[in-house]
């Protein structure tokens, strides 16, 4: 009996659709905000232990590459916001037609770019 299935898949070379692409990145930013979460933490944590580690993470938060730890955890919550704010809309029927899910995948594109570059500003 000759075996069908492919031996070594390269993920390479499938092209996913759009929205397929966003489920993956809700997905991913997920997994962020969890780990963000516990770095949050730990800053929130070592600012309210005494006046140094206050003025510790208050110094640390000057640092362009702590800037960019912030904005990539926020941006990470922002997009997870606006691709479950499209979650919650599929729940109640709006948008589960393929056009529609494209639709929606667009506009998750759109507000997520949207709102990720105001985060930079407004962090940075």
């Amino acid at each position: 009996m000759k075996d069908n299935r492919p031996v070594n898949l390269d993920l390479t070379k499938f092209r996913f659709p759009l929205p397929a692409i966003t489920s993956i990145l809700h997905r991913i930013s997920g997994v962020l905000i969890f780990v963000g979460t516990a770095v949050l933490l730990w800053m929130l944590s070592e600012s309210l232990a005494s006046a140094q580690g206050f003025g510790r993470i208050a110094e640390l938060l000057t640092a362009p590459h702590a800037k960019f730890i912030v904005w990539v955890i926020l941006s990470g919550l922002l997009y997870h916001l606006i691709a479950g704010i499209r979650h919650l809309l599929m729940d109640v029927g709006i948008g589960e037609t393929l056009q529609g899910g494209r639709q929606g995948a667009v506009m998750i594109v759109v507000f997520s770019v949207i709102s990720i570059v105001l985060a930079g500003v407004w962090v940075w």
